[in-house]
C-alpha cells in the first residue's frame, strides 16, 4: 500500500524582501497608471473591458487602490479590537480557501469607490499614489509579526503583505490586458507570486507523480501516483511565470495554453487541468 502523499511545508517569505518586491511592483503599476491617465484618450482607455466582462480598466485601478490601503485599514481594526489575536490562516488558505480571497477583495474596496467610478483620470492616478503612500507608511511602522483580521481569518502582517503582492501582480496583469499595454512586473514580485501559486498547486494536489517547472522561479511536485526518485521525471509540465499566473487565475485555459505552445506537458499524468484555476 502506497503511503499517503505528503503536503509540502509552507514556504517562508523574508518580510524585508517582500516589502522591497511590493515597493518595486507598486512603482511599476503607478507608472503604468500615470501613463494611461495622462493620455489624450484616457477616459476611453479606462472604459476598456477587463477579461471578466463585468469590469473595466478603471474598476481594476480602483481595486488596486483598495488592495494597497487595506493594510492600514486592517491595522486600525486590529487596534480597535484591542485584544491580541493569533494567526488563524496561512497564505495557502488565503489563495485556495473557498471564497476567502474573493471576500477579502470585496472587503478591500476603497471607501470612496463610488466617487472614483467617475473621477477624472488624473485624479484616479493621484488616488492610487495616495494609497501607495498609505501602504508604505503602514508597512514601515509595523512589526511583521503583528496579527490583523481578514475576511477569512487572522493573518500576520508578514503574510498579509505577501497577499498584497499577489493581488497587485494579478491586477496589474489584468490591467495590461484590458488596456492593450505590455505587462510589466518587478522581477522579485513576479518570482514570489509564481512560487506562492506553485506551492498552492502542490498543497491542493499533493503527490510526486508530476513535476511542474516554471523557470526561473519555481519547481514543485504534485498529483498522487508513482513518485520518481532520480533522473528525468516521467510527467513534466513547463511554462513561463506569466502564463502560469494566468492559468492559476483562470485568465487562460489549459487547452488554449497548450494550443498556443505556452505550456508543454509530457507524460500520461501531465494534464493538470482539473487542478486549475487555483484562485477562487
Amino acid at each position: 500500500m502506497s503511503p499517503a502523499p505528503r503536503t509540502p511545508r509552507p514556504r517562508r517569505y523574508d518580510p524585508a524582501k517582500v516589502r522591497a518586491a511590493l515597493d518595486g511592483q507598486v512603482r511599476v503599476v503607478c507608472e503604468a497608471v500615470d501613463a494611461l491617465c495622462a493620455g489624450p484618450h484616457a477616459r476611453a482607455v479606462l472604459d476598456s473591458p477587463a477579461w471578466q466582462g463585468d469590469r473595466t480598466a478603471r474598476d481594476l485601478v480602483v481595486r488596486l487602490a483598495g488592495v494597497l490601503e487595506s493594510l492600514p485599514r486592517r491595522l486600525a481594526e486590529a487596534a480597535a479590537a484591542g485584544a491580541s489575536a493569533r494567526a488563524g490562516i496561512t497564505l495557502i488558505d488565503y489563495v485556495s480557501g473557498p471564497g476567502s480571497r474573493a471576500e477579502e477583495l470585496v472587503a478591500s474596496a476603497p471607501a470612496d469607490a463610488v466617487a472614483l467610478a467617475s473621477a477624472e483620470p488624473p485624479a484616479l492616478a493621484g488616488r492610487l499614489r495616495e494609497a501607495t503612500r498609505k501602504l508604505a507608511d503602514a508597512a514601515a511602522g509595523t512589526d511583521p509579526a503583528t496579527v490583523v483580521p481578514t475576511a477569512a481569518g487572522a493573518m500576520t502582517v508578514a503574510d498579509f503583505l505577501v497577499t498584497r503582492l499577489l493581488e497587485t501582480v494579478v491586477l496589474a496583469d489584468e490591467l495590461a490586458d484590458a488596456t492593450g499595454t505590455a505587462a510589466r512586473h518587478d522581477r522579485q514580485a513576479l518570482a514570489a507570486v509564481t512560487r506562492l501559486l506553485a506551492d498552492t498547486l502542490a498543497a491542493k494536489a499533493p503527490g510526486g507523480s508530476v513535476e511542474v517547472r516554471i523557470p526561473p522561479f519555481a519547481v514543485v511536485q504534485c498529483v498522487a501516483g508513482p513518485r520518481h526518485t532520480r533522473g528525468t521525471p516521467p510527467n513534466v509540465v513547463e511554462t513561463d511565470p506569466l502564463t502560469w499566473i494566468r492559468l492559476a487565475t483562470g485568465r487562460s485555459s489549459w487547452a488554449v495554453a497548450l494550443d498556443d505552445a505556452a505550456v508543454s506537458a509530457s507524460g500520461e499524468r501531465a494534464d493538470i487541468s482539473d487542478q486549475l484555476p487555483l484562485l477562487s
